[in-house]
């Protein structure tokens, strides 16, 4: 009792209320929600620190910066229970979401033209000319039948696997080691009008998830990055539950050395029995493998977690160094 009454008294206040009903659209920085209001930083910053204190906002620390939304608990949920009780014409909330879809516009266009700087490729697959509907279709079918609690995009990029897989999915969480990309994928998310899905800054050989926490995990595009992939599959084993389900996007082998010379590959692609493999060591049981044809061939992998073996530890496992041919 005591916990739902400091909430409620944390949200009765008509600032902070203004506060959750922006969070319940999307993740905001402290500067936006300024710009947003109209108020000032320490004000708000005060206001945000008692929202925090009381569980009906999360703090996600990246760098400098912090990012607050309505976190996925039951305090989050009586938070998302409070704004809906506000009238949808009400005039003051109405300003809030113009200013707020002015901001969320300046910040996809702030952070494409920091991609077009760095002369970075954003969207690797239709850079290759690769078919992305066909890859999604596929992905779309690995989604169980009766969806997912908690998905983990490992890689997210411009989050557009978190935009696709939403409809199926109670909370999605896209992680990145790239903050432009996640300036792109929260822009995307916040457009769509995301709320239950989240990009935070991570890597992806140390996941922010605790052991059995997720019950999808999607790698797509990423591998072939990876200094080490077993480490990589390891780790996403370690965050699913019993039963949950790791889903390997990424070229299969290929001798295009310019890609590995041009786009800084570190391997030229993946074959079945090497990915599976991987997962079988990881504690994840392989199914039958999928291939989409073009220019260069995509594998969609996918494994399931056995309940009868434990996953790796957290972080990088110990073994054998990679090398080309284990993996090609």
């Amino acid at each position: 009792m005591d916990q739902l009454l400091a909430a409620l008294r944390a949200a009765a206040e008509p600032t902070r209320l203004r506060l959750l009903a922006l969070a319940s659209g999307g993740a905001f920085c402290v500067s936006e929600f300024t710009e947003i209001l109209g108020q000032s930083q320490p004000r708000l910053s005060r206001h945000l620190k008692l929202l925090c204190e009381a569980g009906l906002l999360e703090r996600l620390r990246e760098g400098a910066n912090a990012w607050f939304a309505l976190p996925a608990d039951a305090t989050g949920a009586l938070a998302r229970e409070l704004v809906a009780r506000i009238p949808a014409d009400d005039a003051v909330l109405e300003a809030d979401r113009r200013q707020a879809a002015r901001v969320l516009a300046e910040r996809a266009r702030v952070a494409s033209e920091s991609f077009r700087r760095q002369g970075a490729d954003w969207d690797e697959m239709r850079a290759l000319g690769l078919s992305a509907s066909a890859v999604e279709a596929a992905l779309l079918a690995r989604v169980p039948a009766g969806g997912v609690n908690r998905l983990l995009d490992i890689g997210t990029g411009t989050g557009r696997n978190l935009e696709l897989l939403a409809p199926h999915v109670r909370q999605g969480i896209g992680i990145d080691a790239s903050k432009a990309m996640l300036a792109l994928a929260r822009a995307r998310l916040s457009r769509a009008g995301l709320a239950h899905c989240s990009a935070r800054l991570a890597d992806m050989y140390r996941l922010p998830l605790a052991d059995a926490s997720a019950d999808m995990a999607v790698i797509q595009m990423v591998l072939h990055y990876a200094e080490q992939p077993e480490s990589v599959i390891a780790e996403a084993a370690r965050v699913l539950r019993p039963g949950g389900k790791l889903v390997v996007i990424d070229l299969t082998a290929h001798g295009r050395t310019d890609l590995t010379e041009k786009l800084a590959h570190r391997w030229p692609g993946f074959n079945d029995a090497a990915i599976g493999r991987l997962m079988g060591e990881a504690g994840l049981v392989p199914g039958p493998a999928e291939h989409v044809g073009g220019p260069l061939d995509v594998g969609i992998w996918a494994g399931t977690r056995d309940t009868a073996q434990p996953a790796l530890p957290s972080g990088l496992p110990p073994g054998r160094p990679a090398s080309a041919d284990v993996f090609a």
